[in-house]
């Protein structure tokens, strides 16, 4: 399967033997692939030509795949597209106190090395369908919290958030299904939507995330249904 429009991709890892694999595999796929072999260098390529995503090595020679994904965060996304670039960070590091990290800091799916190709590629087009597009064409709003699909903002009391692509997709889904409680696996499917068995441990922690950037207050709006999933729901009157 080829990709269809394009994207262009950055692969940054400082082991030539997986730079090299990597990028010929995702030039074979169909994608635009640009590599680099330090946090420096993924930068500047950033910069020059800013990528749809990047595949990120954890342990980089210089600046760290975290510390990276920092300064990632204040560069513009290819195709002039909103929001930040979305990240896939690659690692030998298989600790959770680790994916967990990544993941807080904006990461949008954690491979541990080694990893399967046809996985990797399957999570690559799974991201790229989930931040490429609008998933909407209207204002969502729930209680005080509004969603625009369009220009991907959300705020809560009049406030903007600032969410990660992964989290917007994630409330998005919830407040298009409001009232309605959504198992953990379905969740997994329609927003990670992974081309084969994913972990729910991660639609746990993204719930996390999106308590802490916009459900702080009162009304609370997502609510847990024990060994169900989530529902995100109007407060009572």
């Amino acid at each position: 399967m080829r990709a269809e429009t394009g994207e262009r991709l950055l692969v940054v890892d400082d082991e030539p033997t997986v730079k090299e694999l990597l990028s010929a595999t995702l030039r074979f796929a169909g994608f635009t692939v640009t590599s680099a072999d330090n946090g420096r260098q993924a930068l500047e390529a950033a910069r020059r030509e800013p990528p749809d995503l990047v595949l990120l090595d954890v342990m980089l020679p210089d600046l760290d795949g975290f510390e990276v994904i920092r300064r990632l965060r204040t560069l513009p996304r290819g195709g002039g597209r909103p929001g930040p670039v979305p990240v896939l960070f690659l690692t030998a590091r298989d600790g959770t106190a680790d994916k967990i990290n990544g993941l807080r800091l904006g990461g949008d799916d954690y491979v541990t090395k080694p990893f399967d190709l046809e996985e990797l590629l399957a999570r690559i087009r799974a991201i790229l369908r989930r931040t490429g597009a609008s998933p909407g064409t209207h204002t969502l709003t729930v209680a005080d919290l509004e969603v625009d699909p369009d220009g991907l903002q959300v705020t809560r009391a009049g406030i903007p958030v600032r969410l990660s692509p992964t989290e917007f997709r994630l409330l998005h889904y919830l407040v298009e299904n409001a009232g309605r409680v959504l198992p953990k696996a379905e969740i997994l499917q329609q927003v990670w939507r992974y081309d084969f068995a994913g972990d729910s441990s991660i639609v746990d922690t993204y719930i996390s995330y999106l308590r802490r950037k916009v459900d702080t207050g009162d009304p609370r709006l997502i609510h847990t249904v024990h060994g169900v999933g989530y529902v995100l729901r109007k407060p009572k009157r």
